[in-house]
């Protein structure tokens, strides 16, 4: 049978940021998948080297949308790890707080879109006004609907007043039915179960070896969560349950993250109830020298920051590594073999952040460096000064 290939992006209406996947078909039938990375590369890493430690925790709070805490959250761990150092208990329990009301709106963000490629509506509509309370809040106890701003090194921001603590206690148990509700529809739903169980299954044995994190391996009967593994914040005092299922297969997929916005619900109760007094920031005026390591378990899995300090106010070096990074190759495992029709919930099942993802280094087969920073923004002004004089405008 010929082959055909179908290419899915980089700009493609299923895709909220650009990636490009190449499917070759024999008739309906997926029988390989190339992914390309590198259309959305915005340099975080390096802006990240030329600001100070506490205007870094703005920066990479920027790299997603979504997940803006789970960034600033694995940062501040790793400029914490540099030194000994203790953050005041009080400051702890904020941060589990944040950290696990993003973790519900990310998950019911994604449930809602996975309805929606599914052409289910109201699952979507449903997850979204879920969203929506949550939404309330997070703005309730950060001023932001998103993008915090909570976290700084050695503690967090802003407190949490005492008034507002029976305001989001009274929110968050009024979602409660309605969730209960859409955990019944997704899980009882027979034309739901038709369109994901046994499709793009992850096996346990693939996801150990691709090295997959988060919901997608955890669906797959991998019981690693962070939380759990490497316990920090205040996880390691409240009760909560690790989410694991078997199969592996969208269904589980989702199964996980639905159960998951439940745990996450009991924790941020039990954190707003036995929140303790006192500061909320150890003040640190200076970094030593020194690398440290900060990872968490963000909505997707596993964020992992390296921060390295000359004793400067600033980072000489700052990698990030995404979730999403990990999750990526499992498409090999999971999208061959399966129909066409199905390929787009297989590629949304892991919950996809590009921007999250991005990294480019340009070099030349010997491994010698072609372009530094300031080449790339050249480059870059150039091409759009083209582009300009072609159509004849003033300005882009």
């Amino acid at each position: 049978m010929a082959k055909t290939v179908i290419p899915i992006g980089p700009y493609h209406p299923l895709q909220e940021e650009p990636e490009f996947f190449t499917l070759t078909m024999e008739g309906e039938q997926v029988v390989d998948v190339d992914v390309r990375m590198g259309y959305n590369h915005r340099g975080i890493e390096k802006l990240s080297e030329s600001r100070t430690f506490d205007q870094s925790t703005f920066v990479v709070e920027r790299i997603c949308g979504i997940c803006s805490t789970s960034h600033p959250f694995a940062f501040v761990r790793a400029v914490e790890d540099i030194f000994p150092m203790e953050v005041p208990e009080r400051a702890k329990y904020i941060r589990t707080i944040i950290a696990e009301g993003e973790r519900i709106h990310s998950h019911l963000l994604w449930l809602g879109l996975a309805g929606h490629f599914l052409g289910y509506n109201t699952v979507y509509m449903w997850a979204w006004k879920l969203r929506e309370e949550i939404l309330d809040v997070m703005e309730i106890l950060s001023g932001n609907r998103n993008n915090y701003a909570m976290f700084k090194p050695g503690g967090v921001r802003r407190d949490i007043n005492a008034e507002d603590i029976p305001v989001v206690l009274k929110k968050i148990d009024s979602i409660i039915p309605t969730m209960e509700m859409l955990k019944k529809a997704v899980m009882d739903d027979p034309v739901l179960h038709a369109r994901t169980k046994n499709v793009g299954v992850l096996r346990k044995e693939d996801s150990i070896n691709y090295g997959a994190v988060g919901p997608t391996s955890r669906a797959s009967g991998v019981a690693r969560d962070l939380r759990n593994d490497c316990p920090y914040g205040v996880y390691d005092r409240v009760e909560w349950k690790m989410i694991v299922t078997e199969n592996g297969d969208v269904f589980d997929k989702a199964v996980v993250r639905i159960l998951e916005t439940f745990e996450s619900i009991k924790i941020i109760k039990t954190c707003l109830e036995d929140l303790p007094p006192g500061e909320i920031d150890a003040k640190i005026t200076s970094v030593p020298p020194g690398e440290g390591i900060g990872h968490i378990e963000a909505p997707r899995g596993e964020t992992f920051h390296y921060v390295r300090s000359d004793g400067t106010n600033r980072p000489v070096r700052h990698k990030v590594r995404a979730p999403t990074y990990m999750n990526l190759p499992t498409f090999k495992a999971t999208i061959v073999g399966e129909t066409l029709s199905d390929a787009t919930i297989i590629l949304a099942a892991i919950d996809p952040c590009y921007c999250c993802t991005e990294r480019m280094a340009v070099r030349d087969p010997a491994g010698r460096k072609l372009f530094d920073g300031r080449d790339l923004v050249r480059l870059s002004q150039e091409k759009t000064a083209r582009i300009r004089r072609e159509m004849g405008v003033e300005s882009l």
